[in-house]
């Protein structure tokens, strides 16, 4: 049995364009088209709760509101804002199951039976989707139901008494009592419906059939059906970008380092859902901030975040993010907000062996160093680039983290070589023909010669040994070909 989870957007306006609705009183108005497409003027699309304590509610006319409440704050309906806003949720739920599909409303459906296990069962992953709900900064009706259009009802039904249901019985129970008007193919005949008595789904779904057919049509005896379990859904499972690159745009300008936290973590949660979406990893990202514009234009801020390895996950990412933001600090306002992640690589596969190795310290070791580098800087964490030198101490260069790994390709294979390399050699005393350093040491190991740096102002001749010491210890040493009588200590083993 499938179990679909249903998400009604239900402040979406509000939310887009009055992020404070909350504590105030605001009102969205719409151009209401009435019968025949005769413009009526501006209507109330949406109203805070604040709003509907003074009298207003959904439909009334502009007029009719500046009665009732002169002077309330008023803000336009943005079509287009409100569609992006549904795909850019959908995107960022697309990291806990891959079938989602967008529906009316602004509603989404997830079908979520693969992923209860994944997530901890239904209580927790509708925790998930909250969370993942308000860093974007929407608030969402939550339900779930078998079938996806039973979860769509309960989601978006002002008189669902359950929105959790986990059986088909107990769901016809919760749709029987749902109003007519709730559901979407059925509005074009509601006066005949009420006419004759009938206004809940059970008494709708009790008539004739073959004569609700003839008078309603297929599609409302369909969508009757799907509701119920009774017939198949087909859904177009919404399809995420071939690449990622997100941008927000402040309707007002970003003074402080916090709110540009909260919308870096809105494009982080829309990253997380591409990623799980194509199966991929990132290992670095990089946020544009972007300042004024036109004449007085100023430069984006770049902010890169590298990352220790490849990670996908949610949580991991916004941690970095929190600690990485905490540290800069804003030269100029800022309007808007780029995302992209430029290095990206395919997800490695799971292991496949029945008992995997337990104790495995390269997930901790990766963390510390994402966290040192978010602290501390990419120029501040180093790791050592060997190059293409035979001479000791122009063999490596320190690199940051994330470029070293590249560089150490051109490493030349090398010999035992010591674990401390000193900054200069330390010319050794001489006593009965051996070398001293605290107790005479013996050669174990040599000469190894090495000739190079004849094309530059470094020419190298030297003959390297390795000497031990009577308390075990070893010693990397050389001579000087042109003058072999002296020795020299350059190395210590660990």
């Amino acid at each position: 049995m499938s179990l679909w989870l249903g998400i009604h957007l239900s402040h979406i306006s509000l939310d887009l364009l009055c992020p404070g609705w909350r504590t105030e009183a605001v009102v969205v108005f719409k151009h209401d088209d009435g019968r025949g497409g005769r413009a009526r003027g501006l209507a109330v699309h949406a109203c805070s709760p604040m709003a509907r304590e003074l009298g207003i509610r959904p439909g009334m006319q502009r007029a009719t509101v500046d009665a009732l409440a002169p002077g309330i704050r008023h803000a336009a309906y943005d079509a287009r804002a409100e569609s992006a806003a549904c795909r850019d949720a959908a995107l960022a739920l697309l990291q806990y199951t891959p079938e989602l599909a967008l529906a009316q409303s602004n509603t989404l459906l997830l079908e979520v039976t693969a992923s209860l296990s994944l997530f901890g069962g239904p209580l927790r992953i509708q925790r998930h989707v909250r969370l993942s709900l308000l860093r974007l900064g929407l608030s969402a009706v939550l339900s779930l139901a078998p079938t996806a259009q039973g979860a769509w009802l309960l989601a978006n039904g002002e008189h669902a008494r359950r929105r959790r249901v986990m059986r088909l019985k107990s769901l016809a129970a919760c749709l029987d009592g749902l109003p007519c008007d709730d559901l979407p193919a059925a509005a074009p005949y509601l006066a005949w419906l009420h006419g004759m008595g009938c206004r809940n789904l059970g008494t709708l779904r009790a008539l004739p059939r073959a004569g609700l057919k003839r008078r309603c049509g297929v599609a409302l005896v369909q969508c009757l059906d799907q509701a119920y379990g009774r017939e198949a859904e087909l859904f177009e499972w919404f399809t995420p970008p071939s690449a990622f690159r997100a941008t927000f745009e402040s309707m007002e300008r970003l003074e402080h380092e916090q709110a540009v936290l909260h919308i870096a973590q809105r494009l982080v949660e829309q990253l997380c859902g591409w990623l799980n979406a194509r199966r991929r990893a990132v290992s670095r990202l990089v946020f544009s901030l972007h300042h004024e514009r036109g004449r007085h234009a100023i430069p984006a801020t770049p902010v890169a975040l590298a990352l220790g390895a490849p990670a996908w996950q949610s949580e991991h990412l916004h941690a970095l993010l929190r600690e990485h933001m905490s540290r800069i600090r804003l030269a100029a306002h800022v309007i808007a907000v780029t995302l992209d992640a430029p290095v990206t690589e395919p997800r490695a596969p799971a292991p496949q062996s029945l008992f995997p190795d337990p104790g495995d310290s390269m997930d901790d070791r990766r963390r510390v160093l994402e966290l040192l580098i978010a602290r501390l800087g990419h120029d501040h964490v180093l790791q050592p680039a060997p190059v293409a030198d035979h001479r000791p101490e122009r063999a490596n260069r320190w690199a940051p983290l994330h470029h070293a790994a590249h560089k150490a390709k051109a490493a030349l294979p090398h010999p035992l070589r010591p674990f401390w390399l000193l900054p200069k050699p330390i010319a050794l005393p001489i006593r009965r023909h051996r070398p001293v350093y605290g107790t005479p040491l013996r050669i174990i190991s040599g000469p190894e010669r090495i000739e190079d740096g004849w094309w530059d102002e470094g020419l190298t001749l030297r003959d390297y040994f390795i000497a031990e010491a009577e308390d075990g210890s070893r010693y990397w040493l050389f001579q000087e070909r042109a003058d072999n009588s002296g020795w020299f200590l350059h190395g210590l083993f660990a």
